[in-house]
């Protein structure tokens, strides 16, 4: 077994396993009526009943070179995508939630979605311009670009706060990469963690009340995958932060939004050595 997508209940503090496979699989998004999971694999997408069923591919057209960046609109009709296949460097698309063929969405490359603003009008992203990585937003149907940070280290993984008012995400400015968040405009940018930790993609949760981190030892460069991580739960000012649970995961394990519309639970992809 490569692979387990499970769902972690905050409440109860349980994980329970939905789907495993050999195969290596990621970035689990929940359906908006919280039937499904969408995940990707191999450059293509699915669609993963919680039932447990088997998952059945998504319709992505041309675009068979899908990442883990990817997601779900506010009103659930969206996939938002980001895939290489077009221009070999990754590119964000729209397509409807059931497939069809992507709309490009970002001219300058490459680019990463990361979050959909809660009233559906705007996209965030890491862009990666002359090698420097910032956090980018533009309207769903495209046009210019707007830049919120400005090269203070490297600057990824931006997710929005259900009331709109804060951008999260994780940057290095200050060494080891952290949790700062920003408002929409690109002003009052704020640093949440101050932690031992390198601390990358964070999620609010639906209900306003919480905020996931993916957090690796302190000396870990980047985010690989198959290494020793944790996932910790703190309010959206970064306080009262604590460890769920610990387990063998990183690259693929949570890097887009995973929340249950409930904002009590979360999905999530654990990972098992190759024999």
């Amino acid at each position: 077994m490569r692979s387990s997508v499970e769902i972690f209940d905050i409440d109860t503090g349980e994980t329970r396993v939905v789907w495993q496979t050999e195969r290596l699989v990621e970035a689990p998004n929940w359906s908006r009526d919280g039937t499904f999971l969408i995940i990707n694999g191999e450059g293509r997408l699915y669609r993963l009943p919680i039932d447990g069923s088997a998952p059945l591919e998504i319709d992505t057209g041309f675009a068979g070179q899908c990442n883990n960046d990817h997601g779900i609109s506010p009103d659930g009709r969206t996939l938002v995508i980001s895939d290489k296949t077009e221009f070999g460097k990754s590119a964000i698309y729209l397509l409807p939630i059931e497939g069809g063929a992507p709309r490009l969405v970002t001219p300058n490359l490459p680019s990463y979605w990361h979050g959909w603003s809660p009233d559906g009008g705007s996209l965030a992203y890491c862009g990666i311009r002359d090698q420097v990585f910032d956090i980018y937003t533009i309207s769903v149907d495209g046009g210019e670009e707007r830049r919120l940070t400005h090269g203070e280290g490297r600057n990824d993984g931006p997710d929005w706060a259900p009331d709109g008012q804060w951008i999260y995400f994780n940057c290095s400015r200050t060494g080891r990469m952290q949790i700062w968040r920003v408002r929409p405009d690109g002003s009052d940018v704020q640093r949440i963690t101050d932690s031992p930790y390198g601390d990358w993609f964070p999620h609010p949760s639906p209900d306003g009340r919480h905020l996931l981190v993916l957090s690796y030892d302190g000396d870990v460069f980047d985010h690989p995958r198959d290494l020793d991580v944790r996932l910790r739960l703190m309010n959206p000012e970064g306080g009262d932060a604590r460890v769920l649970l610990e387990l063998f995961g990183g690259q693929g394990t949570m890097n887009v939004p995973n929340w249950a519309p409930s904002g009590r639970a979360f999905a999530f992809v654990r990972y098992y050595p190759e024999q």
